[in-house]
């Protein structure tokens, strides 16, 4: 598992953002692939409780599917984002249909913040994205999505690899919610412990 993006990605995309730039002590939590009408929710009782706030990369035709859930997410303060609207990937899409499903998603999210969909995105397409996104990345992801892994590998995978504007990357979708719902609260109450705020990435 590479929890940490490998090199070679950020030397092909060099204008995207893999972490904020900042001496504080804030990370930046950021949940891929809902909105979920279950799970979405419980995340959201979850950073109430610890005062947290968080970026939602959603996909396009969960928000149509869930509009509450999504409007429940920006009535709480957090941040949203466009995941494409059908979770196509940039390296086995081609450029017209990949634009034209970013597109189709941004009428239904209104942000500036665009991530990929695992990450996959060629330079081309990149190119011609960041003229209208911000293009968030990562810098340590959980791997909650990974049924063979447990709560407790999530957990190390994310202290591990948390600093100074770290950009952290959960799932609140069906795949990830037992390990993500275990690991959510313990990471958020460490971090605390240590100092730590958690902030949303802000739009445009």
């Amino acid at each position: 598992m590479q929890v940490k993006p490998p090199l070679v990605l950020r030397f092909l995309l060099p204008g995207v953002t893999w972490k904020i730039n900042t001496s504080e002590k804030v990370i930046f939590v950021t949940f891929d692939d809902g909105p979920h009408p279950e799970i979405t929710l419980q995340v959201l009782e979850i950073l109430d409780r610890f005062q947290a706030k968080a970026t939602f990369f959603c996909v396009g035709d969960n928000v149509v599917k869930h509009p509450q859930t999504y409007r429940e997410i920006l009535a709480r303060g957090h941040t949203t984002g466009n995941h494409t609207f059908n979770h196509l990937k940039g390296w086995t899409t081609n450029n017209k249909t990949y634009f034209e499903n970013i597109e189709k998603a941004a009428q239904v999210i209104e942000s500036n913040l665009f991530r990929p969909p695992y990450g996959k995105i060629t330079p081309i397409q990149q190119m011609q994205l960041k003229k209208q996104y911000q293009l968030i990345m990562w810098s340590v992801i959980s791997y909650d999505f990974r049924v063979q892994i447990t709560p407790e590998q999530c957990l190390e995978n994310v202290m591990k690899h948390s600093f100074p504007g770290t950009i952290a990357v959960f799932h609140d979708s069906v795949k990830a919610a037992k390990n993500m719902l275990a690991t959510l609260p313990v990471y958020l109450e460490k971090m605390s412990e240590m100092g730590y705020q958690f902030k949303a990435l802000q739009t445009g």
